[in-house]
């Protein structure tokens, strides 16, 4: 097995048509939600919906190596790169149609978020109300309830999505500390 560069990895995963595969954006985010989320076990079996038989050894190997560099960034103290292409400190309006980076990213995220049943981030009834709030603009921002009125009138209220989007990297911090520290 050769091992995969960064780069091929991303090329794999933004070429791939397979319906088993996210894109690098939506993995970034997958990946992101199983290290500062409660332990998902079955987490590359997850990613890749059940299929990681028809994944090459070196993509699993690379995604494996992927998510140990952004827990080393956490550990680290540093907070998660997002790929986003979005800014959202300048003054260009943020893309959030369907087919932006940030909302492909909270997909990603979200699908790890229910990827086992096994993993409930809302478990503990201590924490379950900062775990809505602190997720709450992935949820949004993925579009994965567009029934509920409450989530469609958020989404329709820009200033708000852009406060949102500002807020993520410090909630996944706050989530990371909230669910592998004991303070």
């Amino acid at each position: 097995m050769d091992p995969l560069s960064f780069d091929q990895l991303l090329d794999y995963l933004d070429t791939q048509e397979s319906q088993f595969v996210l894109d690098s954006i939506a993995t970034h985010g997958f990946l992101t939600a199983t290290i500062v989320g409660p332990e998902l076990p079955n987490w590359i079996e997850a990613l890749f919906e059940g299929h990681i038989s028809e994944i090459p050894a070196n993509v699993v190997d690379g995604i494996k190596r992927w998510r140990a560099a952004i827990l080393a960034e956490l550990k680290n103290e540093t907070p998660i790169e997002l790929p986003f292409n979005e800014d959202a400190g300048s003054e260009q309006a943020i893309d959030f149609s369907e087919e932006s980076d940030i909302v492909a990213w909270s997909i990603g995220f979200v699908d790890a978020m229910y990827g086992d049943d096994a993993s409930d981030w809302f478990a503990d009834e201590e924490t379950s109300d900062d775990v809505a709030v602190l997720t709450l603009p992935m949820i949004v921002l993925s579009g994965i309830d567009d029934e509920d009125p409450e989530l469609a009138q958020m989404r329709a209220n820009e200033d708000n999505m852009v406060q949102m989007v500002n807020g993520i990297e410090s909630n996944l911090t706050e989530l990371f500390l909230l669910f592998h520290t004991n303070d």
